[in-house]
């Protein structure tokens, strides 16, 4: 198997529908992450995919009659349709195939797990027995990696006013973005989501376990793909005024264990030239959290480099896909 990246778990045999090989079926894989999810699973023998036909697809009972074969589905689609397909499968009962969402329609719900396979000891195993799991944002995959283990850790209270910066490449955008970027309309870099209601804002809070709705600045980047999502720190804000390298310990100490995700040590050379820049990792389900510190000054900037089309959308969801059929370690 594997998720164009070096770092390969390696697999484990499954039960599935179909004897030989798990079967998936990709709804929605014209977009931009169903055409990366498909490519991926391309390079995959393990995994044997099904397709229906173009003039089936709306077609609700094709659909079910196709999700009934299959191991599991994993929908690329808008929210309303993921819903309504999520529903037609609710209606399956013992038949209904595993399913792996990509839209943001259900990644704060209750009954779903979500596919951050990192996010805490245990998740990748809930995901593995999940029968509905929400793949992740690519924003909130980057903000989530960095938050989370220093509120755990009792570094970060849940009420700190939290800001989040944050750039991508046009890819993330859909269909008018890229468009406008493609045929040179578009502007060279613009901010935008500044009326605060970003769609990642609510699995960033959830899943940082922050009480405090944090401010996010999103902007995009005339390039096609790449992702920096950062957060500045006042160390002598934070309960106990610790230093720089207690923050990283709690992260290194959080991801020890990690295939994808990699604490980058304090003299890293990104570090030491104050620099980075956001394709470095792109076409890997790699995922890199970088600690920026001032002891002068007494602040930090974390960082989180990500690929936003791998890690951040087909990378995740192929990894979260193999954990759901029994055959991936993180």
């Amino acid at each position: 198997m594997t998720l164009t990246d070096t770092k390969q778990p390696k697999g484990n045999p499954v039960v599935t529908k179909n004897a030989a090989r798990p079967t998936v079926f990709v709804d929605g894989a014209a977009g931009t992450t169903g055409l990366g999810i498909r490519e991926r699973l391309g390079q995959q023998s393990d995994v044997v995919l099904k397709g229906i036909a173009e003039d089936k697809r709306k077609d609700a009972g094709a659909k079910r009659a196709l999700m009934e074969e299959v191991d599991l589905v994993i929908l690329c689609l808008p929210d309303a349709a993921a819903r309504e397909t999520v529903a037609l499968i609710d209606g399956m009962g013992a038949s209904a195939p595993k399913v792996l969402d990509a839209s943001t329609a259900f990644r704060v719900a209750a009954d779903w797990t979500y596919g951050f396979p990192e996010l805490a000891p245990d998740q990748a195993d809930k995901i593995r027995a999940a029968r509905k799991v929400s793949n992740p944002g690519c924003y909130p995959t980057g903000a989530v990696a960095l938050l989370r283990p220093l509120v755990d850790a009792g570094l970060l209270p849940s009420d700190y006013p939290v800001a989040i910066n944050a750039v991508s490449g046009y890819s993330g955008g859909g269909k008018s973005m890229i468009e406008s970027f493609e045929n040179g309309t578009a502007p060279a870099f613009e901010l935008y989501g500044l009326g605060f209601e970003h769609k990642h804002l609510p699995e960033t809070q959830l899943y940082s376990r922050l009480s405090r709705r944090p401010i996010f600045v999103p902007s995009v980047g005339n390039y096609r793909q790449g992702m920096l999502v950062s957060v500045p720190l006042h160390l002598d804000t934070l309960p106990g005024k610790p230093a720089a390298a207690e923050l990283h310990a709690a992260l290194a100490k959080r991801y020890a264990d990690s295939a994808y995700v990699s604490v980058m040590p304090l003299d890293d050379a990104a570090i030491k030239s104050g620099r980075i820049e956001p394709e470095a990792l792109n076409e890997t389900n790699r995922l890199e959290l970088y600690v920026f510190a001032s002891p002068k000054y007494r602040q930090v900037v974390l960082v989180a480099r990500l690929d936003n089309l791998g890690k951040g959308a087909s990378g995740a969801a192929v990894q979260n896909m193999r954990l759901m059929l029994g055959f991936a370690d993180t």
